[in-house]
Formats: C-alpha cells, sequence, structure tokens
C-alpha cells in the first residue's frame, strides 16, 4: 500500500528530470554550430589572457634588471607575477562565461 502512495510524487518527479534533460537537449541543438567556434574562441581568449600579462611583465623584469643590476632576479619576479595576473584574468572570463551558460537554466528551475 506505501509503494502506491508514493509512486505519484515518483512518476512526478521523473517527468520533471526527463522534461530538464529535453530542454537541455533542445538548447544545445540550437546552439550546436556556435558552440565550435565559442569553444575555440574560448581557448583563445584564455590563452592570450594568460600570455599578454606573462610577457608584458617579462619585458618589465628585464627592464628593470638592466637599468637598476642587483643581487635579485626582477625578471623571475615578474614572470610569476605575470602569470598569477594572467591566471586571475582566465579565471575571470571562464567564470563570467560559465555564469552566462548557467543563468537560462536557473530561471527555468524558479
Amino acid at each position: 500500500m506505501t509503494d502506491e502512495r508514493e509512486r505519484p510524487d515518483e512518476l512526478d518527479d521523473l517527468g520533471e528530470e526527463i522534461g530538464e534533460k529535453e530542454a537541455r537537449k533542445m538548447r544545445a541543438r540550437a546552439e550546436r554550430e556556435e558552440s565550435v567556434w565559442f569553444g575555440l574562441g574560448m581557448f583563445g581568449l584564455v590563452g592570450w589572457s594568460v600570455a599578454i600579462p606573462t610577457v608584458l611583465f617579462l619585458a618589465l623584469g628585464l627592464w628593470i634588471d638592466r637599468t637598476y643590476p642587483s643581487g635579485r632576479s626582477w625578471t623571475l619576479m615578474m614572470l610569476v607575477l605575470g602569470l598569477g595576473l594572467g591566471a586571475l584574468n582566465a579565471w575571470h572570463w571562464i567564470s563570467q562565461e560559465r555564469r552566462k551558460i548557467e543563468r537560462p537554466e536557473r530561471r527555468r528551475g524558479d
């Protein structure tokens, strides 16, 4: 008897789950062509967002080492700083794009 009482709730949950999966499939099919170019563009964006700060800070470190010689390697310090800032920059862009992707799913769930 208890199985029959719980069954409609389970069917409702199953129906909602199937509906959510179908909505994701439909959205993926509609955005299929954009996703390939979007993915390639994101790879480029992440690469450049790390490479540009790294190269700029590396150049600054080389200039400081040539202009003001010291016992410390400014080139190495600036390289690490540039990589760190580039990684933070890439993380920012990726998290921003992730929020854009997740926003429609949250609206449907509310």
